[in-house]
């Protein structure tokens, strides 16, 4: 029975943290929503709390009565994590010890931890450095306080409810406003996309026993080179298949891998059905086209 049971989600007003608070919702648990914005997709039956990561008194009160917690609040764009070090520290990390102390102090039966596949590459710059550190702190959480934990890594999210630091997104709205298909980085990068409504349901999955205490894989069903995704996205658009790599530098981020050495296995889960990626596209191509007819009508 999960009527009764508390689950509140740490930056549920987010990408990702809004579609798991909704999934626990449908999965019959009683959401609430921590995060410093109320959440433009809170259900009715969803309780919001706005307040700080790091304001710990706040946090606790939140927390109190919580059979599990989610960890979604993070600096995640990588591009900023590498620009703003001490403020990548002090939500990614700091904030992160105090949900777990406000979890200990409540006897939460489970913490998941939102990370990334990130945490075991050299790249990822200053973000990936606070997910290891976060990783190795709920890790240490649970042999020193018995506090159970769930890491999930995430891949390459897309879907509705992006915001401008999503990659995918980020493609999709300079192809409807420039009308080319453009990307910033090698033409040989592969990625492995998994839309936010799959990666959500995996992440209801994983309060089960069998995900107690272990760090979980969530990323495509297999991996794609971004040009065919590219010229996917130009078909759809019906626009000329060339498309354009531009030349950058981008520090911090993988070309065809993010695993280069693995201090701690994950187990990979693959949800048993998903979104397919050219649905996933005209979804998020749609969301995009009434996003730019909102800004011109308030212009």
């Amino acid at each position: 029975m999960t009527e009764n049971k508390i689950v509140t989600v740490i930056g549920g007003s987010g990408f990702i943290g809004s579609h798991v608070a909704d999934q626990l919702s449908t999965a019959g648990f009683r959401v609430r929503i921590y995060d410093r914005t109320d959440s433009p997709w809170k259900r009715p039956d969803q309780e919001m709390i706005v307040g700080d990561l790091l304001d710990l008194n706040k946090l606790d009160q939140a927390i109190a009565g919580s059979q599990a917690v989610y960890n979604f609040a993070a600096l995640a764009d990588l591009n900023q994590a590498l620009d703003k070090p001490i403020e990548t520290v002090k939500i990614n990390i700091l904030g992160n010890v105090h949900a777990l102390e406000a979890c200990k102090a409540n006897k939460v039966k489970r913490y998941v931890y939102a990370s990334t596949v990130y945490v075991n590459s050299r790249e990822g710059g200053f973000y990936r450095c606070s997910k290891q550190a976060g990783e190795h702190y709920v890790e240490e959480y649970q042999r020193v306080y018995d506090l159970d934990y769930t890491i999930l890594r995430y891949g390459s999210l897309y879907g509705p409810r992006a915001d401008a630091e999503n990659g995918l997104l980020r493609i999709v709205s300079r192809a409807l406003k420039t009308g080319k298909v453009s990307y910033e980085g090698s033409p040989d990068s592969l990625r492995e996309y998994i839309h936010v409504e799959d990666a959500a349901k995996a992440s209801v999955v994983a309060l089960g026993d069998d995900f107690r205490n272990q760090s979980v894989v969530l990323t495509g069903q297999e991996p794609m080179r971004v040009n065919d995704l590219l010229k996917m996205l130009a078909e759809i658009l019906g626009i000329p298949e060339k498309v354009e790599f531009i030349e950058k530098e981008t520090v911090g981020h993988y070309v065809r891998t993010p695993y280069a050495y693995q201090p701690r296995l994950g187990r990979k889960y693959v949800p048993p059905l998903h979104v397919d990626l050219g649905q996933g596209l005209l979804q998020l191509i749609e969301q995009v086209r009434v996003d730019i007819a909102n800004t011109q009508e308030n212009t």
